[in-house]
């Protein structure tokens, strides 16, 4: 089953498949909406009116300012940052006679701090193909066979991912798929373990004739696991 929306969920599944060390199929979709997100808000969409209206509102978060900063599109972030500080230095002046001091800027500081354009942008999309992946694992058996065939899921996205088959899937569906993510990060967590565990005994003395065996980036692949891989280009993602 191949449709425009479900290509991009096939491609990231596979690509875990064949090569572990892509790790979550989750982080890798996640990482190629933000670098499509910048790549717009700093190209094409950024001198559209709708979309000022909404940058200005919004702003964007320290991450994404970082990762636009890097970018060294510094003309492209200036002029956005133009009309974003010429709206915002009216909105947070000082209230009125009939406004307790201080109640203006502490209401839209807070709003701002609570909000990115991009996040915003990925977390809309990002749903839709968790959403998409349960309805695959629902439909299409060649998909299951790809999500049996995972090297794990990170538990942000496991989470996530386990919600949406428990609102998605029917009460006789949903423990199957939950079943087998389950077996899929319980089975990883055990092996990531043992690893760790054995990186931390390597630091004894009486290790050090023994070899490292696969735990020499293990606390790299544990900060993964536990807190995702993301804001990492598709093409420099480190493996």
């Amino acid at each position: 089953m191949e449709h425009i929306y479900t290509i991009p969920v096939n491609e990231a599944f596979e690509a875990s498949r064949d090569d572990a060390s892509c790790g979550c199929p989750f982080c890798t979709l996640y990482n190629k909406l933000e670098e499509n997100e910048l790549e717009l808000i700093l190209g094409a969409s950024m001198m559209e009116p709708d979309i000022r209206i909404m940058t200005n509102k919004e702003g964007f978060c320290r991450t994404h300012y970082d990762m636009m900063f890097t970018r060294k599109n510094r003309l492209g972030m200036a002029l956005t940052l133009e009309s974003h500080l010429a709206e915002l230095k009216n909105e947070i002046k000082n209230g009125g006679f009939m406004q307790k001091a201080g109640d203006r800027p502490i209401k839209r500081i807070s709003a701002l701090e609570d909000s990115c354009y991009v996040c915003r942008r990925i977390e809309f999309h990002f749903n839709h193909m968790i959403e998409t992946a349960v309805f695959l694992w629902d439909e299409d058996e060649d998909f299951r066979e790809k999500f049996s065939a995972q090297p794990y899921f990170c538990l942000p996205h496991y989470k996530r991912l386990i919600a949406c088959a428990q609102n998605r899937l029917s009460k006789k569906d949903s423990p199957e798929m939950i079943k087998e993510a389950a077996r899929i990060v319980e089975a990883y967590i055990e092996t990531l373990n043992e690893d760790v565990s054995w990186f931390c005994k390597k630091f004894d003395y009486r290790y050090d004739e023994e070899p490292w065996y696969n735990s020499k980036d293990s606390v790299e692949r544990s900060m993964k696991f536990l807190r995702s891989d993301l804001h990492n280009p598709p093409d420099k993602k480190k493996k």
